[in-house]
């Protein structure tokens, strides 16, 4: 994703094709040259995919902490002379903001989230089985979050998914419910926050509507805004059923 300050130009992770990021970033005005550096939440190919083809054809920074930049330099070999190893729970600049990564609980040997403090303050936080104090204290405070409303557990229960998936996904370093977030959702708000994007939602066992709502009952009568980012799989239309609006 990309998150900007109007000065600063950050990716959060890479794990669409060079030419979807190319295009998405056109279509606000920017190319890959105008990047900052490219945050790195975690090696899994939905969050690393394009990033080979950045590295070979632009002069990027990539961010991440030690035990996850060794795996992409073990996968990626051109990220070697590109990475930036991240002080886990200290801030650090990028451009003219300041980074914080924290941990998030996932099946991984290291995930992190992420907080961007510049004009705002921005968190994101998603590839996680529980919200630990950790994630928490990450996300406290931002002026928007983007949180992790990965499935519906009947869906998931439900589905085709293999018995062996599907605990990992319901396992404490698995992934959020939609009913997960909207409780951190709710926690968050009470604390602050007036912005809450859903995100990392699985194409197969949930839908932008179901996540929406069940996040939107959490917060009615809050005034926060809440919105589902954009999801590749989906047909315009459907992702165009939860559009941002104000919970009040």
């Amino acid at each position: 994703m990309l998150l900007s300050d109007g000065d600063t130009h950050l990716l959060i992770d890479a794990g669409i094709s060079m030419r979807r990021i190319e295009q998405s970033l056109a279509r606000t005005g920017l190319t890959v040259n105008d990047i900052a550096g490219v945050l790195i939440t975690h090696e899994h190919a939905d969050h690393i995919s394009g990033l080979g083809m950045l590295l070979k054809h632009y002069d990027l920074t990539v961010y991440a902490p030690h035990t996850v930049g060794a795996r992409l330099c073990g996968m990626l070999p051109a990220a070697a002379d590109r990475l930036r190893v991240v002080p886990v729970g200290e801030l650090f600049p990028v451009g003219g903001v300041r980074v914080r990564a924290f941990h998030t609980p996932h099946d991984t040997d290291e995930s992190v989230g992420y907080r961007v403090e510049g004009r705002g303050c921005f968190a994101l936080a998603t590839d996680m089985g529980e919200v630990t104090d950790e994630v928490l204290d990450g996300l406290l405070g931002a002026d928007t979050v983007l949180i992790e409303s990965n499935h519906d557990v009947t869906m998931l229960v439900d589905g085709g998914y293999p018995v062996q998936l599907k605990r990992r996904i319901l396992s404490a370093h698995g992934h959020l419910s939609n009913a997960d977030c909207a409780a951190l959702a709710a926690r968050l708000v009470r604390e602050g926050t007036g912005t809450v994007i859903l995100g990392h939602l699985s194409r197969e066992n949930n839908r932008p509507e179901l996540a929406f709502a069940e996040t939107a009952g959490k917060l009615e009568g809050s005034g926060a805004e809440l919105c589902c980012a954009p999801v590749f799989g989906w047909l315009e239309r459907e992702v165009g059923k939860t559009p941002c609006c104000t919970s009040d």
